[in-house]
């Protein structure tokens, strides 16, 4: 097995080779953090012994971690999962991988780290039970020092296990879905998440960086240590701090606090995301034996019951969105290059702020809202004790065993990262939080939270807060800013009885109501609309993901994202949509249904002053945009040809668009949406496939069946129409167009070459496009 590959230093500090020949191989001072994902086996269904060494897996299939098998099923309407899984397969997957550890590595201790399995894990090396862990969403950190063989196979096992259903109310995936890892450390060693930065004073001329550091002691005698950390700014300046003595005894774990004083900080923000590195290392009688790299922002963030949010002394609106984990056509197992794609949608309608809904995410998530300058909120649990509707056998019934873990968990690995800004700790919980049990169940969640991180606010998405007398109570007074999900108008009339209290939409509808409630009121700090982008589940049969949002599930625009654009961004700009009343709602074309339809009604959303619409170059009147964002409308006599709407300031046109009526399918036109690709897990190319007539003009309403060919070192990842009545497979190389249109996702298999895929159809010309590979990423 050879990782000589290179992956992003958003997946590992340093990366060095195992090998399955150790010759030649020199022993390290420092700790490795080495990427394992490659070569594991798998088989769906339960297996006896499965852990044992000697197990038979000669005939399980060969693949590569992240890798959620639950997208890979059919649809089924009688599926267990139900609704809120999509009504995609459940059941027991095993993995297992052969992995030779180095004898270099003798007196070294070696954790293996999964960013997540869903769910209800085992994990065992050499049929040792290394451990149980029931939630899917956050890291599990295992020592599996005592148990390997270096320098021999040794084999790893891991058991996954969604059987008990309904266990989600939005599709959750099954199997090893996120990254695995090896943390190889000296016995005295700098904990996992164990350095905590934070910036407790910040103004123009300086900024107060405190590093907290936690290390654990496993060798037999103690540790006299010298702990220091080497701070670099986005512009390669570096500052050292003192270097701290530390006295760790034999099996135990220290703590030590440095500050560091940074000159002219470069802050975080939403428009210039500046991140930072601090290098901590761990010396011993002079030798360094342990180091960490960690990423952070300087940035001042807080609430304000009067005025809502600020950030390094601004005040901005949260203008938030909410994301499930899954990625569309993708699954669970998300290469960040989809995520990259969506955020970067989210940030063109104008979006700077996102909410983990309803869970943790992937670590590489965190990574990229930093750098993106996109704010996030942090949530932990959909639900404690109490089960919901469509969910009924999920985390409530591990909740009282689990809590504190995950909380620890989940936190730690989120407190370094600037984007982070809030943590909620539950959403809509069902649990009496009128009641003592419930308000012990918050308040020790808000404990273990303040311990990891006391720097940050705590929230909930408060359910019926009314019927639980929460703001009569004292419970909301608990939260340090109150959110709640929907009900705008009935929070502001609370905060009005109380004006200290700070409030923040948590989960809010994408009307306009809501959006005016937060536009017109400073108290009101932001809002996160349901939802940015569909998401699959928590839909009823036929349908199979939720469409009420921004963008569909693979990040196309939505007459919802025009609309938003309208509302959140300066630039101008002017978008006309149609809607014939046939139950089909707005859409994006000027080629009608139905022969028989005679009025259109024709919608214009923009931020300029005024819009005025022409058909067929004859101008249908002009209309002021309203004060209260709402759009403009006209009811059109539909005839083919152009139709296009023109935005004004002043007299100056400043913004246009316009629809084309389509004529016959004529031919196929491909695109993908990069030319280049990295030879690289997280690094995926969407190629776009358009039904279009002679003219090149989309015809929105065949239903053509679109096969997709691909040659060259690469490979389809999946296929997809964004429909969501579809049921058919991802994983194939056919799709049905929905309004015209499908998409395959293709990811590179070598170091070079060009990647040639071609889309075709009977009675269409074909159309054919190219990827380059560029190397590895």
């Amino acid at each position: 097995m050879n990782l000589t590959k290179r992956f992003p230093k958003s997946l590992c500090l340093l990366c060095f080779p195992l090998f399955v020949s150790t010759a030649g191989i020199k022993a390290q001072p420092t700790r490795k953090i080495i990427n394992i994902d490659k070569d594991w086996k798998f088989t769906l269904g339960d297996v006896t012994d499965g852990q044992q060494p000697n197990f038979d897996d000669s005939k399980w299939r060969k693949l590569d971690v992240p890798h959620d098998w639950g997208i890979e099923g059919k649809y089924d309407s009688l599926s267990i999962t139900k609704r809120g899984g999509g009504y995609l397969p459940a059941g027991i997957g095993w993995y297992r991988k052969q992995l030779i550890v180095p004898t270099t590595y003798t007196g070294k201790r070696v954790y293996i780290e999964f960013d997540g399995i869903m769910s209800n894990s085992d994990v065992w090396v050499n049929g040792h039970l290394l451990g149980h862990r029931p939630f899917g969403y956050v890291p599990i950190l295992y020592d599996i020092t005592d148990w390997l063989n270096l320098g021999k196979p040794n084999i790893i096992a891991v058991r996954a296990d969604n059987t008990e259903q309904p266990a989600s109310r939005w599709y959750a995936g099954a199997g090893i879905y996120r990254h695995v890892t090896l943390n190889i450390v000296d016995p005295v060693h700098l904990d996992r998440w164990g350095v905590f930065i934070h910036t407790p004073e910040i103004t123009k001329q300086n900024a107060r960086v405190t590093i907290e550091a936690s290390v654990t002691n496993q060798s037999k005698k103690p540790g006299q240590l010298m702990v220091q950390t080497t701070i670099t700014s986005p512009s390669g300046k570096q500052l050292k701090s003192k270097p701290t003595a530390l006295t760790v005894e034999a099996g135990q774990t220290a703590k030590t606090e440095q500050t560091i004083m940074v000159p002219h900080p470069e802050l975080w923000d939403i428009e210039t995301p500046n991140i930072y590195k601090a290098s901590t290392i761990v010396t011993l009688n002079n030798k360094i034996i342990d180091d960490q790299e960690n990423t952070f922002g300087i940035r001042d963030a807080r609430f304000e019951a009067e005025t809502g949010f600020w950030l390094n002394g601004k005040n901005i609106k949260i203008l938030g969105a909410c994301v499930h984990p899954d990625g569309g056509a993708v699954g669970m197992a998300v290469p960040m290059s989809v995520w990259e794609r969506r955020i970067q949608r989210l940030k063109e309608v104008g979006c700077n702020a996102v909410r983990g809904a309803h869970c943790p995410m992937q670590k590489e998530f965190y990574d990229l809202c930093d750098r993106s300058g996109i704010l996030m909120m942090d949530e932990a649990f959909d639900t404690w004790t109490a089960a919901k509707p469509n969910g009924q056998k999920a985390y409530n019934l591990y909740f009282n065993e689990w809590w504190e873990a995950d909380t620890r968990a989940q936190v730690i690995r989120a407190r370094n990262h600037p984007s982070v800004i809030i943590y909620s700790l539950g959403n809509e919980i069902r649990d009496d939080l009128n009641s003592e049990k419930g308000r012990q169940r918050f308040l020790d969640i808000r404990r273990v939270t303040k311990e990891v991180d006391s720097t940050r606010p705590v929230t909930m998405a408060l359910f019926n807060p009314v019927r639980m007398k929460l703001f009569e109570n004292g419970f909301s007074e608990l939260l340090d800013v109150i959110g709640q999900n929907y009900g705008e108008a009935g929070l502001l009339a609370v905060r009005k009885g109380r004006p200290e209290r700070k409030i923040i939409g948590t989960e809010n509808t994408p009307s306009r109501s809501a959006w005016l409630a937060m536009r017109d009121n400073p108290a009101m700090s932001g809002e996160f609309i349901w939802t940015g982008i569909e998401y699959l589940g928590e839909a009823d049969w036929p349908k199979i993901s939720w469409n009420t949002a921004l963008f569909d599930r693979n990040a196309g625009w939505k007459p919802l994202a025009w609309e938003r654009q309208s509302w959140w961004t300066q630039k101008p700009m002017v978008h006309i949509v149609r809607n014939e009343d046939t139950g089909r709602g707005l859409t994006d074309d000027w080629t009608k249904w139905s022969d028989t339809v005679k009025k259109i009604n024709a919608t214009v959303y923009s931020n300029c002053e005024e819009v005025e619409l022409y058909l067929k170059g004859v101008s249908l009147g002009k209309q002021p945009v309203p004060a209260d964002d709402g759009p403009n409308k006209w009811v059109v006599d539909y005839a083919p040809g152009t139709i296009k709407v023109i935005g004004r300031n002043g007299s100056k046109d400043v913004a246009i668009h316009q629809h084309i009526t389509a004529g016959a399918p004529a031919k196929l036109i491909l695109k993908a949406e990069q030319h280049e690709i990295g030879n690289d897990w997280e690094d995926v190319v969407y190629v776009n496939a358009t039904v279009v007539d002679k003219d090149g003009i989309r015809c929105p309403n065949g239903a053509a069946k679109i096969k997709f060919t691909l040659s060259g070192p690469g490979e389809i990842i999946s296929v997809d129409n964004s429909d969501p009545y579809s049921h058919e497979m991802y994983k194939g190389d056919e799709r049905t167009v929905f309004k015209g249109k499908a998409l395959v996702i293709i990811r590179a298999k070598a170091n070079a070459g060009t990647i040639r895929i071609t889309a075709s159809s009977a009675g269409l010309e074909s159309s054919t496009t190219e990827v380059k590979i560029k190397g590895r990423k």
